[in-house]
């Protein structure tokens, strides 16, 4: 069995400033680095560093970055062989600054990312007989994103959805083919149309999300902690209290987490808690994918926490 990773594969372009620069500001910035991104290949290699058997379905471009995009998957061992090399493209490029607080600001150029289409939900189709679950997100297509959750959805495989980049609107199709959606606070807003500014708001909007089709929808509040709820019960995981340096990635890392310990089969709360640990992990470093932690890194930052140690 596996996880399979359905979504975008950038490279990313980051630097970093004293502080986010508004409209028709010009900042000198910090320092400059290139790392292997997008939110699909995130995902994948945070499973993979966490041990977790992944496949990672997608594209890359001829031009730009393509072959060191997927050396960087292979090397941390997500299975590669799904990715088309689509040769009228470039590859995915996400162009990050980031201020002195870890805040950041993403442009997403899509490239090969944006050609997505049936042929890939194919390809990823016969994937899903030994699959455990599907992970989605929304830097590709939304069509290629719906008609992927239906084939899991018939497949009967677990689909987690991470809404981002957000979007006011997503189709009302979409909703009962996910069983997991994961929206920070921002991306929760713009799903159910008010602000999340507190534990409350976030479990209302929750139900909002619950009464659309979800199974269970997971509110990430970043340092204000994580709302979880389904048709059963809605609890709260407070934030692991790190030094962020960079949130680039860190709700990626947070659906890696979920997702290992549901692969592991721990229960819903102890997933949460998987997700809370790896996303305040990858909160400390610079970076996307370079931020990810491994296992031993990960398992340590638990039993330091003194939560979930017999679970590890």
């Amino acid at each position: 069995m596996s996880i399979i990773i359905f979504g975008s594969i950038n490279i990313d372009l980051v630097a970093t400033a004293p502080q986010l620069p508004i409209k028709g500001e010009t900042l000198l910035g910090k320092n400059f680095v290139k790392v292997p991104g997008g939110k699909g290949a995130n995902q994948a290699v945070a499973l993979a560093k966490l041990g977790i058997p992944t496949h990672i379905v997608g594209r890359v471009g001829t031009q730009g970055f393509g072959t060191e995009l997927i050396d960087h998957l292979q090397a941390a061992g997500v299975q590669t062989h799904h990715i088309f090399v689509d040769e009228t493209v470039s590859s995915g490029v996400a162009i990050i600054i980031v201020d002195d607080a870890g805040e950041n600001q993403i442009v997403v150029i899509p490239g090969a990312n944006g050609q997505i289409n049936q042929a890939d939900v194919d390809r990823l189709s016969g994937l899903l007989p030994t699959a455990k679950a599907l992970l989605l997100q929304l830097e590709i297509p939304l069509d290629a994103v719906i008609a992927a959750a239906a084939a899991a959805k018939k497949a009967n495989v677990q689909v987690i959805l991470d809404p981002a980049p957000a979007k006011s609107h997503l189709p009302a199709e979409l909703y009962p083919l996910v069983d997991i959606i994961t929206p920070n606070e921002v991306e929760t807003a713009q799903l159910v149309g008010f602000p999340i500014d507190s534990e409350d708001t976030a479990a209302k909007a929750a139900e909002v999300l619950l009464q659309r089709g979800v199974k269970c929808a997971i509110v990430k509040m970043g340092a204000k902690g994580v709302v979880c709820a389904t048709q059963q019960e809605t609890f709260f995981v407070p934030a692991f209290a790190v030094q962020a340096v960079d949130t680039v990635a860190a709700g990626d890392a947070f659906n890696g987490g979920l997702a290992a310990a549901l692969y592991t089969e721990l229960p819903l709360h102890q997933a949460v808690v998987w997700g809370a640990a790896a996303g305040a992990l990858a909160a400390t470093k610079l970076g996307a994918q370079t931020s990810l932690p491994d296992r031993l890194t990960f398992d340590t930052f638990i039993k330091q926490r003194g939560v979930l140690e017999d679970e590890v």
